[in-house]
């Protein structure tokens, strides 16, 4: 009787066990399987949020079919308390394992609010934009002007309260250096003052993520040694022969061309033009260099150069002084930085506006003076004179 019963108890034994097995093996199917999301959705965790409350988030926004899953295969996986507060784009038919991830992982939250403040060359404006999840497309819900004492959007003051919302900083290629110190000023999310304004030329104009709190020195800081180790870079696989001694001189001629040309392409063809000039020992007669002697990079002319200012005497009007000023006049970007120590192979001496937005090029000065006076024409029938 006694090994009936022991017979008995160890079948259902196995019996469990196989169907446990069964089970874990079914929940790990269920954890790793595509998951039910038809769209991708944003994920919002508060700082202190639990994986027990993320896991019925998700599925109240129908991510995962079972939370009691999520949470056990999160548990199993050892990630149940590496959860990081952000807002977490959860993408279509993510499995609860790549959710697991995305939640875990850290880093900058991947959708949601952000903050985009643009400091251009002609003005600063800030921007507040919210991710569509569906699109992946941030649409804009708020544009303002930081330096002005006009109240903040109140989309504004409501996103920055919350935790995650994401601060970036777009910095215009061309900007100078005294621009983007009265740029940083009106970004009331960053803390201290800068006591200097940094050499012309040193800040690399780009994209910077800042969290609040952070002071306008760090971000002073990172964008130097960012311009720093760019410049580096391009003199170490500059072009042979150039007539250039220095990075620094690199960097003059760079801020130049960021200064000339909007145009992406057109930029290897006119450092071609002042590499050319200063090999032939040619003035580079260039109006950018002529402004920055008026301005000294502190604001716009907004007008155009007078005569005298075209003959006056400053260190940077390179149409009386001989080679490169003795600073850049802007600072450039990486592109106009790498045109400078590598550009294009052309005889070209002379430059005027095409009347597209670029330039047409000439080797001699009778082909320069035809397209002077095509653009002349194009001029005139602008103004209508």
């Amino acid at each position: 009787m006694w090994r009936h019963i022991v017979s008995n108890m160890l079948t259902l034994l196995v019996v469990a066990i196989f169907l446990l097995g069964g089970v874990i093996l079914w929940g790990q199917g269920q954890y790793t399987a595509s998951g039910p999301l038809a769209e991708p959705v944003c994920l919002r965790v508060a700082p202190g949020t639990t994986m027990r409350g993320v896991s019925r988030d998700l599925e109240a926004e129908g991510a995962v079919s079972s939370a009691a899953i999520f949470r056990i295969g999160a548990d199993y996986a050892g990630r149940e308390d590496d959860l990081k507060a952000g807002s977490w784009l959860i993408p279509e038919g993510a499995s609860m394992a790549e959710i697991t991830d995305i939640v875990t992982r850290g880093g900058a939250s991947t959708c949601g609010t952000e903050v985009v403040w643009r400091i251009g060359v002609n003005a600063t404006e800030a921007v507040v934009r919210e991710l569509d999840p569906a699109t992946a497309r941030f649409v804009e819900a708020a544009r303002f002007d930081p330096a002005s004492d006009a109240p903040r959007p109140a989309v504004f003051e409501t996103m920055r309260a919350r935790a995650d919302t994401r601060y970036r900083l777009a910095f215009a290629e061309g900007i100078t250096s005294w621009q983007v110190v009265e740029g940083l000023k009106s970004v009331d999310v960053l803390t201290g003052e800068v006591g200097e304004v940094p050499p012309e030329g040193s800040l690399a104009p780009d994209s910077y993520e800042i969290r609040e709190g952070d002071t306008r020195t760090d971000v002073i800081a990172r964008m130097s040694a960012a311009q720093e180790a760019i410049l580096a870079a391009a003199w170490e696989a500059r072009a042979e022969g150039l007539p250039l001694e220095t990075p620094q001189e690199a960097l003059i001629l760079a801020s130049i061309i960021e200064k000339e040309t909007g145009v992406p392409e057109e930029r290897r063809q006119v450092a071609s033009v002042f590499v050319n000039r200063l090999r032939r020992g040619m003035r580079l007669q260039t109006d950018p260099t002529v402004i920055y002697g008026v301005t000294e990079g502190r604001g716009v002319l907004g007008r155009g150069l007078r005569q005298s200012e075209l003959r006056g005497e400053t260190p940077w009007n390179t149409y009386v002084i001989d080679g490169l000023p003795p600073t850049p006049i802007a600072n450039p970007g990486r592109a106009s930085i790498m045109a400078a120590v590598d550009p294009d192979s052309t005889d070209f001496v002379y430059f005027v506006a095409d009347g597209s937005g670029g330039h047409a090029f000439a080797e001699t000065l009778a082909e320069h003076n035809r397209n002077v006076a095509r653009w002349r024409e194009i001029e005139a029938g602008r103004t209508g004179n």
